[in-house]
Order: structure tokens, then sequence, then C-alpha cells
């Protein structure tokens, strides 16, 4: 029997771009709520415990209580907002990290990474789980974006005729430097203090380059950038979704869209003897969410990892 998956919140960027991803596919049903009925609590009730597997594609109140609203022990639940990413009994939804994989495999409940997230720990993790970064390292982080992840209301000033001309240039924004994805970025990599994190807006549809920049001289060993690449390189081998960029093949430029429309993740390694900085280039709509929710609901339910995700 095939397994019966729903979207709540299908209308959404994530949502949509998650259905994106099923919509072709002959191994599962899709279950399908009435446009008329999309906001109603009991249809959405009937439908969440209908589904062997339901993604939440929502505000964060919204993801809460839609949860509230599974009364039955099979669901298995895929949580795309950032309301579960450090709660207690939520497995988080990065497999690449050490002894991920099979804790989604056997999870009830994932919580989706944030797209600036998943940039961040794909470098910053496997340092710290190495001991080459380490724990209480005072780390700065930008993160340049495609406007789709601010969801309909950015991509709508972004895209208006009379659009404010100030959208033609980056955008720094979260000034407070309190971004939502920053407590999982600090949970998930075992640091002891959040980064000095700053996203930037640009205008692209999608893409991302996440960076953190090093002082090598404060990492354990005093590695060169190469030697960096090369443990990150050794950590990733035989990945089907990340991979690492050999060493001083890079081009002069770093283009923040260069992996838009695709579900994997590159990382690349510059820098010399005294300061490295690593780059994670990417979809934010892809690894950075839809892409990424999909690899976790193939792992769920027992599929390739890769199935239905452009690699």
């Amino acid at each position: 029997m095939k397994p019966k998956v729903y979207i709540d919140g299908k209308e959404g960027t994530t949502g949509l771009q998650i259905y994106d991803r099923l919509a072709g596919r002959d191994d599962i049903e899709l279950l399908l709520i009435d446009e008329a009925k999309r906001k109603d609590t009991e249809e959405r009730r009937k439908l969440l415990n209908a589904a062997d597997l339901a993604f939440l594609c929502l505000p964060d109140a919204a993801a809460i209580e839609a949860v509230s609203l599974i009364e039955n022990d099979n669901t298995r639940v895929i949580d795309a907002s950032t309301a579960h990413r450090t709660a207690e009994g939520w497995v988080y939804g990065f497999p690449e990290l050490t002894g991920a994989r099979q804790r989604i495999k056997l999870a009830k409940r994932v919580a989706n990474p944030g797209c600036h997230a998943t940039g961040f720990l794909s470098s910053v993790a496997p340092l710290v789980q190495l001991g080459v970064l380490p724990k209480d390292y005072p780390l700065t982080c930008y993160s340049l974006t495609g406007y789709s992840g601010g969801g309909k209301k950015l991509i709508a000033e972004y895209e208006a005729a009379d659009r404010d001309g100030l959208l033609d240039a980056p955008n720094i924004y979260a000034l407070s430097l309190q971004h939502k994805h920053i407590p999982e970025m600090t949970a998930v990599a075992g640091l002891t203090a959040p980064p000095v994190f700053s996203p930037i807006l640009g205008d692209v549809y999608k893409g991302m380059a996440t960076a953190i920049l090093l002082h090598n001289r404060l990492l354990r060993g005093m590695p060169a950038a190469e030697e960096v690449q090369e443990v990150l390189a050794g950590y990733y081998e035989g990945s089907a979704l990340i991979s690492v960029a050999p060493f001083g093949g890079e081009k002069p430029r770093i283009a923040a869209a260069e992996w838009a429309g695709k579900d994997t993740l590159k990382l690349v390694v510059t820098g010399n003897r005294e300061q490295t900085m690593v780059t994670a280039v990417f979809d934010n709509l892809g690894k950075g969410a839809s892409g990424a929710a999909v690899q976790n609901m193939n792992l769920m339910l027992g599929f390739d990892e890769t199935k239905g995700l452009a690699v």
C-alpha cells in the first residue's frame, strides 16, 4: 500500500515546492484538501490523521496547532517552520551530520532545518564534531539569500512593478543580530555561544551563499585553508547531496545563485595559511527548505534518499 502524504500549507512557497517534487511520483498517495476548506480546522484534522506522513508548511503558531490536531500514533511529521527545531522530542532533519540519518529514519517528528542554518551547519557542525573548531570559537557568519525565502509578502514586494529602487542593491537585515535561525545554528553545532550572524537579501529569486570566516591560529592544530578543505572533503565523502569543491579550483567570484534549481549543496573552501573562508552554495528553496524536506521524507518512508530531487 502506498504511504499517504499530506502537505498542510501547500499554498505557501515551501509547500508549493514540496508539492512540485511529489506531484509526479507514483510511489506515494498525495492527500489534497478542498481549496474551499484549506483553513477549516476539522478538515485539516481529518487529513492530518489520515496521513502516514504530514508536512507542516505553516507559520510557527499554526505548526504547533497542527501537531495538536494529530490524535494517533501513526502520523509522522516533518515541520518546515521554526517552531520545533530545538524542541525536545524532535529530530533535527540534517541527514549528513554524523548519526542523524538513522535518527531521521526512525523518527516520528522531524524538524526541517532553516535555510541559513543549513549553510552554517554544513561547515561548522563537522568542524566542531571533529575537534578542529573549538566550541567557544567567536564565529562570524554572513549569508546571501534570494528573496523567495521571505515568503509571499516579500516576493510581492520584490516583484512589484513600482518597487522601491533600493531593492536593486543587496539589503542587510536582522540588524539586531537575533535572526530566528540562530538558536538552531548554536544548538545543533554544539557551540557555547551564538555566532555573529548577518543575513543579506539579494535581488534574485532563489539561491544562497552562507560563509563563515576563520582565524586559523584559533583552530586546533592551526590548519591552513587547504587542510580545512581536506577535513570537510573527508567528512562528506560519499554524500549524495553535499560536495566539497577542490581547493584552489574556484572561480574569482562565488555567485549565490550558482546552485539555484538544485537540491544539492556545495562547500567552497578558500583562504591561505592564516585565514579561511568556507562558503556553502545552495538553493534556499532546495537543500535549504523543500528539497531537504523531501529528502527527509524519503528516509522516513524507506525510499531512496534522493528520489524526486534535482541532483
